[in-house]
């Protein structure tokens, strides 16, 4: 490997959604002696899964396999209806880590189906996000992940009927725009929220990948195959020119022929350690140049669930909360454990 130069994205990693989520499950895991349940993977990267399964947590597809009374976190990733009612079921303490982005889009789809809409949804088949969304209201949703399916789409919609048209977060804003338009296309009154439905954090990451991408011999996107960030942002790397593109999990996938100026980033839910990592793989002859495109300061607090049970927990805890926003998950993920306590001083938070 003789990689010159490294340009770094910024933004890159975690975004605000991932941040609270983490930490919430990571306050979880301090409070309740193990096992902590979670509905899903709590976010799509396997280095953070593992730290939460090398903790006791147990990750599950089905609310139903969580025993009665236990805690139940719901991914950042949005839940269906059905599944969030179920899982309050048996007296289980849940705490539901949903982005706000996300509930914003269940919102969204909620209104426009009670005021008779047909509602285009852009979006992956299968991924939780589009599947908890969807969900919200199945009689009045279609799934769009191509012009195929908009024009059967169209062809199912009565004429006449109001068309919506709204898009998971996580999407490439390349990705969304195509068929934004061939939608306005089909229905030329079709509404469309005022704030654009793209996750600002997804949005940021592909700018600063662009910033880049242009100059570099090879992209490194750094994040796990499950996650539609980090696959958007290898799309976008693609579409902006750079001859290769290379998605890893972490350092050790990296090939040994990288050479000449590599440019790297992160998926939203990607660990900067891991970033780190890469980079010091990579060793450039001539350092890292940071190519920052905005800054982010947007903060999530705490599910107010868990606000709830830690304040019941006792003034430890509640401080903890309260100096929320100036703890980094990062930290959070790296001290996980570190300060558990005896299980005599674990108290049963139902009561």
């Amino acid at each position: 490997m003789n990689v010159e130069r490294v340009l770094l994205a910024e933004p890159r990693g975690f975004c605000a959604g991932v941040e609270k989520a983490i930490k919430a499950l990571a306050w979880m895991v301090e409070v309740f002696e193990p096992p902590v349940y979670c509905y899903h993977e709590i976010v799509h990267n396997q280095h953070v899964v593992k730290r939460f399964i090398d903790q006791g947590v147990i990750f599950v597809d089905d609310v139903n396999q969580v025993p009665a009374g236990a805690p139940l976190m719901l991914s950042a990733h949005g839940s269906a209806p059905e599944v969030v009612e179920s899982a309050r079921e048996q007296d289980r303490i849940v705490v539901d880590a949903v982005c706000p982005l996300v509930t914003k889009v269940h919102h969204e789809l909620k209104v426009r189906a009670r005021k008779g809409y047909e509602v285009l949804y852009v979006g992956h088949a299968g991924h939780e996000e589009a599947v908890g969304t969807m969900a919200v209201a199945p009689e009045a949703v279609h799934l769009v992940e191509s012009e195929a399916d908009l024009a059967r789409a169209a062809e199912a919609i009565t004429p006449g009927t109001p068309v919506a048209l709204l898009a998971q977060t996580t999407l490439s804003h390349d990705e969304w725009r195509d068929l934004m338009e061939r939608a306005r296309e089909r229905f030329p009154d079709l509404w469309m929220p005022n704030r654009s439905d793209l996750c600002f954090a997804t949005t940021n990451r592909q700018a600063a990948l662009r910033a880049i991408a242009g100059e570099a011999d090879v992209v490194v996107v750094i994040g796990s195959a499950n996650s539609s960030n980090t696959v958007a942002l290898a799309k976008v790397a693609k579409k902006s020119g750079c001859p290769r593109v290379i998605r890893v999990n972490e350092a050790a996938e990296l090939p040994d022929d990288l050479v000449g100026v590599v440019g790297v980033t992160a998926g939203a839910s990607a660990p900067d350690r891991l970033v780190s990592e890469v980079i010091s793989r990579l060793a450039p002859v001539h350092g890292v140049e940071v190519r920052t495109v905005t800054e982010e300061d947007e903060y999530f607090p705490p599910p107010p669930e868990l606000r709830e049970l830690l304040r019941r927990r006792g003034d430890r805890y509640a401080d903890v909360l309260m100096d929320d926003r100036g703890i980094s998950a990062a930290r959070v993920l790296e001290e996980l454990g570190n300060h558990a306590e005896t299980q005599d001083d674990h108290r049963d938070m139902r009561g």
